[in-house]
């Protein structure tokens, strides 16, 4: 498996370049970026913004591991708004294109909620219709996931949406394509199940993995903790991984940052990384 860290880990008024540069030296395979509405990777990235990037990983000598996006929560799949609908649409086309220009396999894709606690004044959508909506979605995605060679991973999050492990298998097995499947998120299942189950269930739909750590006590959007420092059976989630011959990027995504000397949370991960993944430590 593959060592990354997402782009959401660093400062949030760090360039790109300057993400790249402290994940190569922290030791970092490959740093997952995220799609964004303004910024330098942005949904109207030109072509030469793009080359611009592939530059500076290629200089490092680092990879892309993955092409994610907050947008979602702002564009729920599963919307009453048609045109909010369309807009979540219309932001997975770019987000595959993007995947595409920069070689990825597999970009994440949160394909809408039920409700979001953490969002204030969030929709509610009844679970029938969000599930209708979601397969429609996804069904009119996937030729262009098919022409991108890029395939579309699902992210279980916190959007009361897909919540178990045999309703999320069920969901990816009733498009029958090889382009859909799971990008699991280890820190995610862990305040209401057990993610070596999940992996064990969801087995080859796996196409990437997120991994946090989680403290249940703690609850909330504050469980979240460093890696190691939390509730995640980490030898029992590699085992499990190992035991489906994932052998894919394991992407570290650190919420929340430090408040002081926040750049520090990159290098402790990848300690911690190194550690999980059996690897010798820098």
């Amino acid at each position: 498996m593959k060592k990354g860290i997402n782009i959401w880990s660093f400062p949030g008024d760090w360039a790109i370049a300057d993400c790249i540069k402290t994940a190569k030296e922290a030791g970092f395979d490959g740093i997952e970026l995220s799609l964004n509405g303004e910024g330098e990777l942005s949904l109207s990235a030109t072509d030469q913004e793009v080359r611009d990037i592939r530059v500076r990983l290629e200089e490092a000598g680092l990879e892309i591991a993955g092409l994610a996006t907050g947008l979602y929560w702002d564009y729920p799949m599963t919307s009453a708004n048609p045109e909010i609908r369309t807009k979540a649409l219309d932001v997975c086309k770019r987000q595959l294109e993007l995947a595409s220009a920069f070689g990825v396999d597999t970009i994440l894709v949160i394909p809408g909620a039920v409700g979001v606690d953490f969002i204030p004044d969030s929709e509610v959508t009844d679970y029938e219709v969000a599930y209708e909506r979601a397969q429609e979605a996804i069904a009119h995605l996937l030729p262009y996931a098919e022409r991108a060679g890029v395939s579309i991973g699902i992210e279980n999050v916190w959007n009361k949406f897909l919540v178990s492990p045999l309703e999320l298998r069920t969901f990816i097995d009733s498009f029958q394509s090889e382009y859909v499947g799971s990008y699991f998120d280890v820190g995610n299942v862990v305040q209401n199940g057990y993610p070596e189950q999940w992996v064990r269930i969801l087995g080859h739909r796996i196409k990437k993995v997120h991994f946090k750590d989680y403290r249940r006590q703690a609850g909330g959007l504050h469980g979240f903790v460093d890696l190691l420092a939390g509730d995640v059976n980490y030898p029992a989630v590699m085992e499990a991984l190992h035991a489906i011959g994932y052998d894919n990027y394991v992407t570290a995504e650190m919420i929340p940052p430090y408040t002081h000397h926040s750049q520090q949370i990159v290098y402790n991960t990848s300690r911690a990384l190194d550690a999980i993944l059996e690897r010798p430590i820098q």
